[in-house]
């Protein structure tokens, strides 16, 4: 899980489906889930918004934070039709904290833990299979979930280092 994270990114959107030049770049929506108390499980909301902060979104990309409860997001994400969904989540991956790997749903049956109403690999199935496109998991090794506290140091610094690198990769086409 600990592979480049950057590069599987640039590797999975040059393998969607190439669109007529009219339709524009592909459109990537990128769901921040995590439930704001409690600790680093809020590291997926964290790189959302701080994702936001550093495009716009419009065009080809839908940011959203989603929360604790994703499945109330649905309605977005059908209206944007994307072709691709990126989730980011804090998740346990045997990392030191701070890390950030993709995650496969179908080897992973805890993604998400106990902070979320609905087990993310079955909300990521549910999205695949009711929008037609991949949905990809990024997570962010936590150091704790402790109620009512802040971030940890390690997973502030990967939050703010995968939404540079999310900026980097889909910033472009958000603008157009």
């Amino acid at each position: 899980m600990n592979r480049c994270w950057q590069n599987l990114l640039r590797s999975t959107l040059s393998r969607l489906p190439k669109l007529d030049s009219a339709d524009g770049p592909p459109r990537v929506a990128v769901v921040g889930v995590g439930h704001e108390f409690r600790g680093d499980d809020f590291a997926g909301p964290a790189a959302a918004r701080a994702l936001m902060a550093r495009v716009t979104p419009g065009g080809s990309l839908l940011v959203l934070d989603a929360g604790a409860a994703p499945e109330s997001f649905t309605g977005p994400l059908r209206r944007f039709a994307p072709h691709l969904i990126l989730i980011l989540d804090a998740a346990e991956m045997g990392m030191e904290p701070g890390g950030i790997g993709w995650i496969d749903p179908d080897e992973v049956a805890d993604v998400g833990g106990p902070t979320h109403a609905l087990p993310l690999p079955l909300f990521a199935g549910f999205l695949s299979a009711s929008l037609g496109c991949p949905v990809r998991i990024l997570g962010i090794q936590p150091a704790a979930d402790d109620f009512d506290t802040p971030l940890s140091e390690p997973v502030q610094g990967a939050v703010e280092a995968l939404a540079a690198g999310l900026a980097e990769i889909l910033g472009n086409s958000a603008a157009e």
